[in-house]
């Protein structure tokens, strides 16, 4: 018998009463296939590699290394835990014996702290690391410039702190060697596109000191992955994929939530939410002494998922196990980041409930399960967040939990969805303009721009700089472009999408800092009345201050958690591609302006996750220019829906919210990077018109994807709908979260007769 049968049957019965196990993937365990050191690796390395156990390479990092230690641009994208830290450490140890630097970029400050650590603890003689990040104190900044030979950052830090003061750097960019940039995968959409243009800025800035790097990329398996990092570089990269090393055994368990007696709006059947169901799971596996990871989608979720599994371990009277169990989430401070870290990867914590911020490879050896409390956002993060469990070499333990959604729904009805097919590529567009122009005027601050400098920013960069001319952003000159501002240029990109400055979270009757929210989305998580959960910790937010950047917030104890909705209209600006599916429907996608306001937030129980209420708000709108996909249908075909019972409007509405939901399937997004409109005659298209749009400035190439597979896209969002078990319509198939209508009015009959009429025309 498996080793995890028993306990995944025990848990079920003891512990979640009559949820659903859909469905149980057994991947065997794998041997490695190790091969000899490169002839070129510095006997120091050897020797400290020997002290600390590894007695010889996999394949795959000897082939990647030898890539990279021969000049080429590299590519290794290979699964969680394959050793991809030791195929660039090989390489860039060299050139630091050679007298070479290296620059390490992560995309969170944990990782990089992390490989610090290893580093430290291999104490490679000459090799001379440090961390330079928001973190960093000032009196350790410049010994960092002086001295560090393998400077650990990330593109935040590189854009902001670096480039612009590349003089500074000069004597480290001289004799830089070697670009690792881990985690590359992390890098699509807008963020992707920006970082993008930092290293396309990097090379730039490097060639002024007569250096060109060569980049190593480590990424989890990807599709395309050659493809993704060229567009990630601008570069040509080889890739590296066959994983060669040895994989534990893994249960994948795929589990539904039971259906409650509780109801929702308009009547609709209400699913155990899958926090409350990963609180269980986290609680009794803490009970059966498996040490567990749980995945949870949001900063909220990660607290209510660790304070509701204390508080089953105390009604269980395992009080011992208690203190055992804790969140972690970005936003706070880096000291209680850093803490918790460390006691998970002590032991002292068994069990420990994070966003994704502990998805990468940040080392944390002897995880027994992992359990996933609704879809990550794309199958690559799925297979690295499964993949955390089971370092130690015994056999492992996921659990993937369906949210009530649809794309969760139809995913552990549809375990080939998950087990049967490749993952996806990484989508990001350096050429989309709104990203390009700030970089542009960036890279002209740190050195003016020249004709020759052109085709390293694509061939969008001569018209962008056209425009940012006519708007006195640049001024030309013979000699090139120059940035005559006394702002600074850096400032003008929001790499990270966050809107501007962060909002502090403070506690009204201390003044204590708790943490920080981006700006973009503090309208919808501190906004007044809203529930802030701090590790532990439950606060109400008293006022939302959007001009002084500040939430005050008092402590409190409510029995319901706030869920903020908004209101969205859209209007089409250019249509930049459409397809004809024959008499009646057609599929178009281009650009769009997109006004969205936050106007209510629901109170639902914490523990049912029923609708106790509904609060309005006063929030100030906010203006997207992006792009979208969308589908049409002509009069005559309305009219057919009609005569066959069909309210256009609910339907429309309806099949906007499954779209959304499953998009993520096909583009490598998450549903909250998307949103919805639909409505049964659109004033720019004189017709029913759903519309699902990207939502970042300029767009992020995810309604694009959704254009490029919009047959199979909306043929699985047809499917979800039809086989969800509800009578009316559930947040299962057609309702949503976040819809600023209060889920009405919604037809599940007529969305199917809707999709039916569009793809019989496809």
């Amino acid at each position: 018998m498996n080793r995890w049968e028993p306990t995944l049957q025990r848990l079920w019965r003891d512990h979640t009463r009559t949820s659903q196990v859909t469905h149980v993937q057994r991947l065997a365990r794998s041997p490695g296939v190790s091969e000899d050191w490169p002839g070129w690796t510095p006997p120091f390395l050897l020797e400290r590699l020997a002290e600390t156990g590894v007695a010889a390479p996999w394949s795959h990092q000897v082939d990647a290394a030898d890539l990279a230690h021969a000049g080429s641009n590299v590519i290794i994208a290979t699964g969680t835990a394959s050793g991809k830290s030791l195929a660039f450490l090989l390489p860039c140890a060299a050139a630091i014996a050679d007298g070479g630097n290296v620059l390490y970029l992560s995309p969170t400050k944990a990782l990089a702290a992390d490989q610090q650590r290893s580093l430290a603890e291999l104490a490679l003689p000459g090799v001379r690391s440090a961390v330079y990040d928001g973190d960093t104190p000032s009196e350790e900044r410049a010994w960092i410039r002086a001295h560090a030979n393998y400077v650990l950052t990330n593109p935040d830090m590189l854009h902001h702190a670096v480039l612009g003061r590349h003089a500074a750097w000069a004597g480290f960019l001289r004799r830089l060697r070697y670009v690792v940039i881990d985690e590359a995968h992390r890098y699509r959409g807008v963020f992707g596109s920006h970082v993008a243009q930092i290293v396309r800025r990097l090379r730039r800035v490097c060639a002024r000191y007569r250096g060109e790097p060569t980049f190593i990329l480590a990424s989890a398996t990807t599709a395309t992955p050659e493809e993704s990092a060229r567009r990630l570089t601008g570069l040509p990269v080889r890739a590296v994929t066959d994983d060669a090393a040895p994989r534990a055994a893994l249960s994948f368990a795929l589990v539904e939530p039971e259906l409650t007696d509780l109801v929702g709006e308009n009547g609709a059947p209400v699913r155990r939410t899958a926090t409350a169901e990963a609180a269980d799971l986290l609680a009794g596996l803490a009970i059966e002494g498996v040490r567990t990871l749980a995945f949870v989608r949001s900063r909220q979720g990660a607290e209510l998922v660790a304070m509701s599994a204390r508080r089953a371990l105390t009604e269980a009277k395992e009080h011992d196990l208690v203190d055992r169990v804790a969140a972690y989430r970005a936003g706070y401070l880096a000291g209680d980041r850093r803490g918790l870290e460390e006691s998970l990867r002590s032991g002292e914590l068994l069990g420990l409930a994070s966003t994704n911020a502990l998805e990468l490879g940040v080392d944390i050896a002897g995880l027994d399960a992992v359990v996933m409390a609704g879809w990550p956002g794309t199958l690559a993060s799925l297979w690295q967040q499964a993949g955390r469990a089971g370092r130690t070499g015994e056999d492992a333990l996921a659990v993937f939990i369906a949210r009530d959604d649809p794309l969760d729904t139809y995913l552990v009805h549809h375990p080939e969805a998950v087990f049967g097919r490749p993952v996806e590529s990484t989508v990001l567009d350096p050429d989309n303009p709104y990203v390009l122009g700030p970089h542009l005027c960036a890279a002209a601050a740190e050195i003016p721009l020249t004709e020759d400098d052109l085709p390293v920013f694509g061939p969008a960069a001569e018209e962008v700089l056209a425009d940012l001319v006519e708007r006195k952003m640049l001024r030309r000159r013979p000699r090139g472009w120059f940035w005559t501002r006394r702002d600074r240029a850096a400032d003008l990109a929001d790499i990270r999408g966050a809107g501007g400055p962060p909002v502090q979270i403070a506690d009204a009757e201390s003044g204590q800092l708790l943490g920080t929210v981006d700006e973009a989305a503090a309208h919808s998580t501190v906004h007044d009345g809203a529930v802030y959960l701090h590790q532990g910790l439950t606060y109400v937010v008293d006022r939302l201050d959007l001009d002084a950047g500040v939430a005050l917030v008092r402590g409190a104890n409510p029995e319901y958690s706030t869920w903020a909705r908004d209101v969205t209209e859209i209007e089409v600006r250019a249509t930049l591609r459409e397809a004809s599916w024959g008499p009646s429907a057609a599929v178009h996608f281009g650009e769009a302006t997109v006004t969205r306001q936050v106007v209510a937030y629901l109170k639902r129980d914490v523990r049912t996750g029923s609708v106790l209420g509904e609060q309005p708000l006063d929030l100030p709108a906010r203006t997207l220019r992006s792009r979208a996909v969308w589908w049409t249908l002509g009069p005559e075909a309305e009219e057919r829906l009609r005569a066959a019972g069909v309210e256009p409007r609910g339907a429309a509405h309806a099949a906007e919210h499954a779209a959304i939901g499953l998009l993520p399937l096909f583009a490598t997004c998450d549903r909250w990077d998307i949103g919805g409109v639909s409505t049964a005659l659109h004033a720019d298209t004189g017709r029913l018109t759903v519309f699902v749009y990207d939502g970042h400035e300029g767009g992020a190439g995810f309604a694009e994807r959704g254009y490029a597979a919009a047959r199979a896209w909306l043929t699985a969002t047809r499917e979800a709908i039809a086989t969800c078990e509800c009578l009316d319509g559930c947040p299962s198939c057609i309702q949503s979260p976040k819809c600023g209508s209060g889920n009405d009015p919604l037809s599940k009959s007529g969305a199917l007769h809707l999709l039916d009429a569009v793809l019989d025309d496809a």
